[in-house]
Order: structure tokens, then sequence, then C-alpha cells
């Protein structure tokens, strides 16, 4: 449902995060602390002004907030998947609406390089105990079951690895023009038909990067965020969907018909149209979400991503440019919440040599159990 006129707008007005790689001095909660003192000094607030923390992947709210030397009106720790960003975000626009704090911060950390995460075999299930009845069939990773729903699109519609390809090689150029993408390194189409597949017909350049890092976003209302040191980026728009009953997983419309949903309550509310929309942070934990996401959002037609990425669409200077920090298959993967960052400095004109010209409204979407939504603007109407 749309926002009620009588609610006040959302906007993030500080951003910050910590580098990106091989941290292993610091745990989740430290990168989490260095990326909000950065959001702090961004907006020109300090920890005194913070009376909401919503925290993702770190556990200790009560430590963290000790540290922070705050005791926040509002406090909130999620659960660690990537879904949770967007979720966050919208939590945190709906809690002020509500008057439950006024300024809040959100705050992530993963230290899951340094302490060595995996996302496949026995160890690591997928998201609960019970990916463990499918393991004798090889579904042992996020990327099988991504593997696994590629190839029916591949049957459907006849998705070719190189369309995959000018994806993955197009967020590599925006990556190589961002000083703190991890792997900055152009590669051609045909270099990655070169690399070794990890889950046929997924390549290791189809996945995200694990690494390290923190992001820290600050969320106001309109009126404080006048005060703000920074140009404030408005929420203008979010919806949600999920897709946990009635099919197995992976689904067989691929997520479509929530990603259809939460898409079409993030624009009615934002009160935009789709074609008003100058860039997309698409969640890229692998090469196909990134096809499942343009068909489910409708930017393309079922089965039309494919050839429409491959035409170049999706590049800087193309009709929607996409991950313009690299996103998570070459900047870094930091679940969804470098991608909102990426968003905000597009909206201010922050972003260099990769800023996506006169961007007014960049659109935020993940497709997963928990499809997100979100239209940024960079103004309020």
């Amino acid at each position: 449902m749309p926002v009620s006129r009588a609610s006040p707008s959302i906007a993030v007005i500080g951003i910050g995060h910590t580098p990106y790689g091989h941290l292993p001095e610091h745990d989740a909660a430290s990168l989490g602390l260095w990326a909000l003192a950065n959001a702090l000094d961004d907006c020109g607030l300090t920890h005194e002004d913070i009376d909401g923390l919503i925290l993702n992947r770190i556990q200790d709210y009560q430590r963290f907030a000790l540290l922070c030397g705050i005791n926040p009106r509002y406090t909130l720790t999620t659960p660690p998947h990537g879904r949770f960003s967007a979720i966050c975000i919208q939590t945190a626009v709906a809690a002020i609406q509500a008057g439950l704090a006024h300024t809040i911060a959100l705050v992530y950390g993963n230290n899951g390089r340094s302490a060595g995460i995996r996302y496949a075999g026995d160890s690591a299930p997928y998201d609960s105990e019970a990916g463990g009845l499918w393991f004798p069939y090889g579904m042992t990773s996020p990327s099988a079951y991504h593997a696994l729903m590629m190839q029916r699109h591949v049957h459907l519609y006849g998705t070719t690895e190189r369309q995959l390809g000018a994806i993955a090689a197009t967020f590599r150029q925006h990556a190589s023009l961002n000083e703190a993408a991890v792997m900055r390194q152009p590669f051609t189409v045909d270099e990655y038909l070169r690399s070794p597949f990890i889950c046929e017909p997924l390549r290791r350049l189809d996945h995200c990067l694990i690494n390290d890092g923190g992001v820290a976003l600050i969320v106001t209302a309109e009126d404080r965020a006048s005060r703000s040191r920074r140009k404030p980026v408005f929420v203008r728009g979010h919806g949600q969907a999920s897709s946990f009953v009635g099919s197995d997983f992976p689904p067989d419309d691929l997520w479509s018909a929530p990603m259809a949903q939460a898409g079409r309550a993030s624009f009615e509310m934002a009160g935009v149209e789709r074609e008003e929309i100058d860039g997309l942070m698409i969640y890229d934990n692998f090469t196909p979400t990134v096809v499942f996401s343009l068909e489910g959002f409708g930017y393309c037609g079922p089965g039309e991503a494919g050839p429409w990425v491959e035409e170049g669409h999706l590049a800087l200077g193309g009709s929607h440019p996409a991950n313009t920090s690299g996103g998570h298959l070459s900047e870094s993967y930091m679940q969804g919440w470098n991608l909102h960052l990426e968003a905000v400095r597009q909206l201010r004109g922050e972003a260099g040599d990769r800023q996506i010209g006169d961007a007014r409204l960049i659109h935020y979407m993940a497709a997963a159990p928990i499809v997100s939504s979100i239209v940024y603007g960079s103004a309020r109407r």
C-alpha cells in the first residue's frame, strides 16, 4: 500500500564503509563500528545523535551499543541473509514514521573471509538445516541452486553463456573505475568463457566475492535531513513480497510473481513509472540473479534479459546502467549493503568516472525467498 500523505519523507543522510578484502584483525562488530564512524562523519553527526540502531550480521547489539556509548530508543538485530539489507531499510523507514526513533543507524559487519565462512559443503547448509535433505543430490551450496535455476532458464528461453559473461564483464568494467573494488582488472567475454566452471553453467566469474567489510547508513526524517552536511537521498518507495509456500526451492517461476508484486508496490509508493528509472542496483550474488531480476521486475519480458544485457543496456552510457560500483561480483559481496551505498552516491552525484548522468531515480532490487524493492530519489517528489 502507498504510504500515507501524513507520513514524513525519509532520507539517507550519511553513508560509510570500511575497505573491503582481507581484514583479519577485525570481527564483524569492529568492522561495523568503523563503517558507522565514517557514516557519522559523512553527515556531520555524532553517536549521541543516534536514537535508533538496526544491526545486520552483528549479533551482539548490547556490546555494540556499549562501544558506541549510546542507549537507543529503538534497537533491532536481524538475520545474516543478504535479503535483509532492504528489509532493514524498510524497517527503519517504518520506525521513524511511527515515531519510534528520529535518526537510525543501520550497520552491517561481515568478517566472513577472515573467519573462513563457507557457503558450500556439509558445514554450510543453504539457509536452514532442512537443506541437508538435498545434499545427496549435490545441492550443497547457493551456487548449485542458482545453477539449477539457470539451467531451467536456458531450457525455456535459450539464454547463453555469453550473455551471462556480458553481465560479469560489464560489472567488472564498472569496478575498474572504483578504487574501493576488490577486483578491478577488466576482462572480455571470451576471457570469461575460458574461466573454470564451479557448478555448470556457472563459472568462477559468475560468483560473488566473499570478503571482510563493514557498511553503515544514517536514516532520518526530512525535517532533520535538511540539516545534514550532505545532500539527502530519499527512500521514495519500497515493497516486499515472499515465496515460502506452494513450491519447492528453487521456485518454478524463478521468483517472478513476488518480484512483480514488490516492484509494483515500490513504484506506486514512489509515484513513478519504471521508464523514469535512471539506474539499477541489482542483488548479484550470481549472474543468473541479474537475469531473473530484470525479467521479474519488468525491465524485460520473460526470456528477453539475456539478449538485452548483451546489447549493453547495463553498461555506463546504456539505457539502465547497473551496479556501477562493480556490485557483488567485482566490488565485494556485502550482501546488498554496498549497492545501497552506491545508489546514494549516484543520486548525490559523487560517483566520479562511473557517474550516471543526471541521475534522479535509482531502483534497488533483490530476488530471493524474500523479494525486496526500493526506489531511491534525489528529491522528495
